[in-house]
């Protein structure tokens, strides 16, 4: 076997509350060690890791400090997790995918092997997601500031009313309507909660802003996709609440939530503004490998086709060299091979994960 750097450092986070992430956890951790690659783990995980070969570091912002690259396996949900470790260390996330519908992820258990091979043999590309920064003020006093790679969303925080919302584009009001929130997205949040909106499917290499109503009583409040360089707002106006006793109405707030893990309380006359991160959050992109037991490295376009199980049935593609599922050049020619094999990828995982 071929030697490596004896100094290169991964961090792994895993889905612990899973035995099946555990279990690909504990693979992975024994295929990087044998390989003489330093890989760290979280405190709150090391335990149930069981692996005494690892170095067990603090959750904490600089636990991604120093290494090449952060490793997960998990569902979106655990990748979202781990970016937040990854980001400020400027280091990219590759996934290994267990939940059931997630875009983010790079490979599946069963490519385990060649993603190993890939991360050891540094075969691999990094590519830039936009991320969103979001700041929250009163009164024009600031009180929160984040950041979100997926979307931030701004809800109502009673379900007994609508929330009362004015919108605004680069410093514009665009609109003002009752609703029961909006969904402020990147493109890599477009496949996430603004997709169950209602919103767009947008490539993750295109460059913009999404704004997507939630149940909105207006006839303008439609989703919107915005320049990069824009600025969008919200206003909370608030939502009326009949009191108990049925006396004056009560005005109740809004809460705002960041890849569904960040939350700050919107009281009334809050106003949330977003606009493109100046921090990237990184993917590890292997290369592509296809074959009965692997396959990563699918484009976008396959993920799609793949995870809702799209009709394809009858594409010929163009001749020469065409895409199947996985994202493989093969030879298509007019007997129609290239569109066999991929009706026949859709139909064999039609709830398959990317």
């Amino acid at each position: 076997m071929t030697s490596y750097d004896a100094d290169r450092i991964m961090l792994l986070v895993a889905h612990t509350g899973r035995p099946t992430a555990i279990r690909v956890a504990r693979a992975l951790l024994e295929k990087l060690i044998a390989a003489g690659i330093t890989v760290r783990v979280l405190e709150s995980e090391a335990a149930d890791l069981g692996c005494s070969a690892a170095i067990v570091v603090p959750v904490s912002t600089s636990a991604a400090t120093g290494t090449e690259m952060v490793l997960v396996v998990g569902g979106d949900g655990t990748l979202l997790r781990a970016a937040e470790l990854a980001r400020p260390a400027g280091v990219p996330l590759l996934g290994v995918n267990l939940g059931h519908v997630g875009f983010l992820a790079e490979a599946e258990p069963e490519d385990l092997s060649a993603a190993v091979a890939s991360v050891v043999d540094r075969e691999y590309a990094v590519e830039q997601r936009m991320t969103i920064e979001i700041d929250v003020r009163i009164n024009g006093s600031p009180i929160s500031t984040t950041w979100a790679l997926n979307e931030a969303s701004v809800e109502k925080a009673a379900r007994e009313r609508m929330l009362d919302l004015v919108i605004e584009v680069d410093g514009r009001p665009l609109s003002r309507f009752g609703c029961d929130g909006v969904v402020f997205a990147t493109p890599t949040g477009s496949t996430a909660y603004a997709f169950s909106a209602g919103g767009p499917v947008v490539w993750p290499d295109v460059e913009a802003l999404l704004l997507v109503p939630i149940s909105a009583h207006a006839l303008f409040a439609k989703p919107m996709v915005v320049s990069p360089n824009s600025v969008l707002a919200a206003e909370v106006i608030g939502a009326e609440l009949v009191a108990a006793d049925g006396s004056q109405p009560e005005t109740a707030g809004a809460v705002l939530w960041c890849d569904g893990r960040r939350m700050v309380e919107l009281p009334p006359g809050s106003r949330v503004e977003v606009r493109r991160g100046t921090h990237p959050v990184l993917l590890a992109r292997p290369p592509v490998v296809t074959g009965a037991e692997a396959r990563i490295g699918a484009t976008f376009t396959d993920r799609l086709v793949v995870k809702f199980g799209l009709p394809v049935a009858g594409w010929r593609g163009k001749t020469g060299r065409v895409p199947d599922t996985a994202g493989a050049a093969t030879d298509g020619t007019a007997d129609g091979t290239s569109t066999e094999a991929m009706a026949h990828a859709a139909d064999e995982e039609p709830g398959g994960h990317a």
